[in-house]
């Protein structure tokens, strides 16, 4: 099947500076040299969009134009950079972007999801859509305690019990943000998802995400632990 990966890393991270081409590991390019060469070796994949308004990045980006034939680098206008940026503009513009029937949209910040995971969730999604999945969301199972802050309820207790054992809880599943894959048409509409989405599941250390610096050395550390 034909399929684009976009890949957006904006200027200016808020919470970990440089957060994408910061030296992680052995990388000197950082989280995004690492997911680069994590794709490039996914394979049915017809092209790489690399969306940035960042000099670092689109720097780190060139290094892999002539290794990675499918990588396009494009500019992200800078009404798509910001931090308010409404999310749902920059779906539309990676669907407005892609050559291809679907996309699957990707983060650098998960930097465990290697290429046999994407390789995995292309070919699920493949099969899912004869049994009338639209899309596919990456994630884990959660089975623990979520607490309303305002009220001091367990909102996952389905029991009769305050204080339920774990197992007895609801099952949840928790968005990770490395994988979402729908129609360019979906995403044109500015959706990453469509009405019926199948819910691939994920193990912990695949799905972690750098959001805050405590995680970026987490994943470096787990990285270096297995990868080296």
């Amino acid at each position: 099947m034909a399929i684009s990966v976009f890949l957006p890393v904006r200027k200016g991270s808020e919470r970990i500076k440089n957060k994408n081409t910061r030296k992680f590991s052995v990388f000197e390019g950082g989280l995004l040299e690492l997911k680069l060469l994590q794709l490039k070796e996914v394979e049915g994949i017809e092209e790489i969009i690399l969306s940035t308004n960042d000099e670092d990045c689109w720097e780190v980006g060139e290094r892999f134009k002539n290794s990675i034939p499918r990588l396009r680098i494009e500019q992200r206008p800078d009404d798509l950079g910001r931090a308010e940026t409404n999310l749902q503009d920059l779906i539309k513009h990676a669907g407005e972007l892609s050559n291809s029937e679907d996309i699957l949209w990707t983060h650098v910040t998960s930097p465990l999801f290697n290429a046999a995971n994407y390789e995995n969730a292309v070919k699920k999604y493949a099969n899912i859509q004869k049994p009338g999945y639209d899309s596919l969301i990456s994630g884990t199972k959660y089975r623990d305690f979520l607490i309303d802050k305002d009220t001091g309820v367990l909102v996952n207790n389905h029991g009769r019990l305050e204080w339920p054992r774990t197992q007895d809880l609801a099952d949840w599943f928790e968005v990770d943000n490395a994988v979402f894959i729908t129609s360019a048409s979906n995403f044109r509409n500015g959706k990453r998802t469509g009405k019926n989405p199948y819910l691939f599941e994920n193990n912990r250390i695949n799905a972690i995400d750098v959001d805050y610096e405590e995680d970026f050395l987490i994943a470096e550390a787990v990285y270096e632990r297995i990868y080296r």
